[in-house]
């Protein structure tokens, strides 16, 4: 049976992680990627699970949406439940009730069923997601720490990307069943590893009595109604909606609980006073930038390939994903980069190589197909890895061990909501900047110059002549423009993106260095 590595073995530069370590690793990588892959994987296949599960488009939405708010609640919470459960009993009982869930949403009749099992597939892999990094900062020496990193990044990168790619190739081979019932064989083999590598740590039900309720039910009412607010903003029309500003009195409420609880409580159910550390916090936002620049990426060149280029939800996720394979050899460059080059370059580096590709895609016409976006699409998946693996690296190298959880917890939860404000800004911008150019095109246009009513008049002839043909060739003209607003408007959302990525840049200033050559700084 394994050990419990100390703090003071880990700590230790000539210590090597064993083949029990290495099993571990993989056991919290497994349940990372499968937790984020979930995340997505109903994407592609929400038409057809709309239309079986008898839910509109509207009420489908709370498929993806669902998972996402449980998931953001509960990550906060993992490492309370880590000091009430011990990390053994908590990953079993995780990867258990995510399985058990993942077949609830296979056998789903109705959307009720759905969202219930959408919500405990959310609140499990909550829990799994942060654990990984936990792994790797208490199980792994710090010398070592840069490969395990690189293993639990490319979880961290390839699940959102992978999900709707793969949750679109299984319904259009098989059926979208299977996008949740595939989970079981691969749970299974985690509880295998979690039973082999986890050592047993006792309970201790004291957390309970001790516990900070206050910041315990902030973070529930808080989180879970700052992420439904972003979520379902934009298709409310924001503070016109009275849900909205319910969702936003409701976040503040929960903000103060959580304020309480940080004054009140001995333990705070996560230290937010770690924030203090200049280096720590400078990481934490720069994971909410790489979180907001990864999701909107993935978000974008999918929207566009299918408005403008006619292609499928499989078709698109296939070009996406291009970033998500360079992820994987550019994640293992990392250990040797990190010896040799110093990590506020790497940060830097990899930060501007993402805003050069957003750069580059905002100069994108209507003409583009999936070939054009490969320079971007490979800039991208070098740029979020490099950026992320890092910054992972400095919260670990920040905090102590018996503080790696909330470290842990507070980057998942920053990348996280990172991404939920990235989606829901682009959203309402892009509604905007469409209606802008559409009318300023039309303007441009003057449909009384000789040439417009000329050109306007052949095509009513082809259409048929008469008032139709002439009805259906200005609809015709207005569809013309209408696909040169959206390309218009793609351009500016992507020169947003290349904005944001520069102008926070600075913030690796504060990050503190480690010289080249060395390794990550021991835990103190």
């Amino acid at each position: 049976m394994a050990t419990v590595p100390t703090e003071a073995s880990l700590s230790g530069t000539s210590r090597k992680a064993s083949f029990s370590d290495w099993l571990a690793v993989s056991a919290g990588t497994i349940g990372a990627l499968m937790a984020l892959v979930d995340v997505s994987i109903v994407n592609a296949s929400l038409p057809v699970i709309q239309g079986e599960i008898g839910a509109t488009p509207s009420e489908g939405t709370w498929v993806g949406t669902s998972y996402l708010i449980a998931e953001i609640v509960t990550i906060p919470l993992t490492a309370w439940l880590e000091r009430l459960l011990g990390m053994r009993r908590l990953l079993l009982a995780s990867t258990t009730l995510f399985t058990f869930f993942s077949v609830v949403c296979g056998f789903a009749p109705d959307l009720a069923t759905m969202i219930f099992g959408r919500v405990g597939q959310g609140m499990a892999g909550g829990i799994l997601i942060p654990t990984s990094l936990t792994i790797v900062a208490t199980r792994l020496p710090p010398a070592q720490q840069a490969v395990g990193l690189a293993i639990t990044a490319m979880a961290a990168l390839l699940g959102p990307i992978a999900g709707p790619l793969l949750g679109g190739w299984l319904t259009e081979n098989f059926s979208w069943h299977l996008a949740f019932f595939m989970n079981v064989p691969i749970c299974m083999l985690q509880i295998v590893l979690i039973m082999i590598a986890i050592p047993r740590s006792p309970a201790n039900p004291s957390e309970l009595r001790s516990a900070d309720w206050f910041g315990i039910a902030g973070m529930v009412i808080g989180l879970g109604s700052v992420t439904t607010l972003l979520e379902e903003g934009h298709r409310k029309h924001w503070f016109e909606s009275a849900l909205i500003w319910q969702l936003a009195i409701a976040s503040v409420v929960g903000f103060v609980l959580v304020a309480i609880g940080q004054i009140r409580s001995r333990r705070p159910v996560l230290k937010l006073s770690l924030l203090r550390d200049r280096n720590l916090g400078s990481a934490i936002a720069l994971m909410g930038v790489v979180g907001m620049l990864l999701y909107s990426t993935l978000f974008l060149t999918p929207q566009f390939l299918a408005a403008l280029a006619g292609y499928n939800a499989l078709q698109a996720g296939q070009v996406a994903f291009i970033s998500g394979l360079v992820a994987v050899p550019a994640a293992f460059i990392y250990p040797l980069m990190v010896a040799r080059i110093d990590t506020r370059l790497i940060v830097a580096g990899a930060i501007l190589s993402v805003s050069f590709a957003a750069y580059l895609a905002s100069g994108l016409t209507a003409d583009w197909v999936g070939a054009d976006f490969l320079p971007t699409q490979l800039l991208y998946g070098i740029g979020t890895t490099l950026s992320a693996i890092p910054l992972q690296q400095t919260v670990i190298s920040s905090v102590s061990v018996e503080d790696a959880a909330e470290g842990n917890s507070l980057i998942s939860v920053s990348r996280n909501l990172g991404g939920s404000i990235g989606l829901a800004a682009i959203a309402s911008f892009q509604e905007q900047r469409l209606e802008f150019h559409h009318w300023r095109l039309n303007e441009s246009i003057g449909a009384n110059g000789f040439d417009v009513q000329q050109a306007l008049a052949e095509m009513a002839a082809f259409l048929g002549g008469g008032l139709d043909g002439l009805s259906a060739a200005y609809r015709a003209l207005d569809a013309q423009i209408l696909v040169q607003a959206l390309t218009m408007t793609f351009n500016d959302l992507y020169l947003a993106l290349c904005l944001v990525g520069l102008v926070t840049m600075p913030l690796v200033l504060f990050l503190r260095p480690l010289a080249p050559g060395a390794a990550p700084a021991a835990m103190h």
